[in-house]
């Protein structure tokens, strides 16, 4: 958390107030994960471009102050585990967890994240390091219309760990995290500890629409708030209201009415319909 669509959500929320508006001041707070890698006043002067995002990641693409020597390039954004962009009018002082702050003529953009996996980094473009190298490694997106069904079960069998571990890897496919991945295999049908390559072309298929259908539905409902997210408002998400099986240890299936159980794959709580979900 946060995953894809708390990405979204929260590029949604600011593309649109900050598209155009000028850098006033920067600030960072204690360390992130990594070193922002310029000046902070540096950023002075600069507009801020169409906000974009690539998997958990969002690009603010920065222009050169007027006059100035220094070209283009932008702040690559990532809210970690527990971080969370607002939007704000005010000048409210930073707390103890707000490590980032981008002052603009459109309001402050403050990064709160109170266990500092975030990350703030400048990168002169995306197809330059280090933008380049951390989305290298990135799966296709999920609504890609690129990525069909015979590639998607294509890349699933180059991986021979569990569909459910495949999946949160991100190298197939970005977005389907914990509680996507748990809800878009329970609505296909496929027990989450299923070998990757051993997934039948049909189910794959099956598991693509699946996946897609429950992402959709969570960028409806604004994402899914387990502890800290808000979107760039404040709004908490909606999604983990709808849960199939997420958090509904040893309740009842809503589907085929079997027990939902929870297992540990790779230190993530894993959740599943015992009666139909099948390997």
């Amino acid at each position: 958390m946060p995953e894809m669509p708390e990405v979204e959500v929260t590029r949604t929320g600011i593309d649109g107030p900050l598209r155009g508006a000028c850098v006033l001041a920067a600030r960072m707070g204690k360390p992130l994960r990594w070193p922002l890698g310029v000046a902070p006043e540096s950023l002075v002067g600069r507009r801020i471009g169409p906000v974009t995002r690539r998997g958990k990641y969002l690009w603010l693409p920065l222009d050169a102050a007027p006059g100035a020597s220094a070209s283009g390039g932008g702040l690559l954004l990532h809210l970690g585990m527990s971080g969370s962009l607002a939007l704000t009018d005010g000048h409210a002082p930073a707390g103890p967890h707000d490590h980032f702050d981008l002052v603009t003529s459109a309001g402050t953009l403050r990064l709160t994240d109170p266990r500092r996996f975030g990350a703030v980094v400048w990168s002169a473009s995306l197809a330059e390091d280090p933008a380049a190298k951390l989305l290298a490694p990135l799966g296709a997106e999920p609504f890609d219309p690129m990525l069909t069904d015979a590639g998607f079960h294509a890349a699933l069998h180059r991986h021979r760990a569990a569909v459910k571990t495949v999946l949160l890897g991100g190298k197939v496919v970005v977005g389907a995290g914990n509680i996507y991945a748990c809800e878009a295999l329970h609505a296909a049908g496929i027990h989450p500890m299923l070998r990757s390559d051993r997934l039948s072309r049909p189910r794959a298929a099956r598991l693509l629409a699946a996946l897609r259908a429950t992402l959709a539905q969570a960028l409806e409902l604004g994402g899914s708030t387990l502890r800290d997210f808000r979107d760039a408002h404040g709004v908490s998400g909606g999604f983990q209201d709808q849960a199939g099986v997420y958090g509904r240890a040893g309740q009842d299936c809503r589907r085929c009415g079997g027990t939902v159980r929870r297992v540990v794959q790779g230190q993530r709580a894993t959740y599943y319909c015992a009666g139909c979900q099948t390997r």
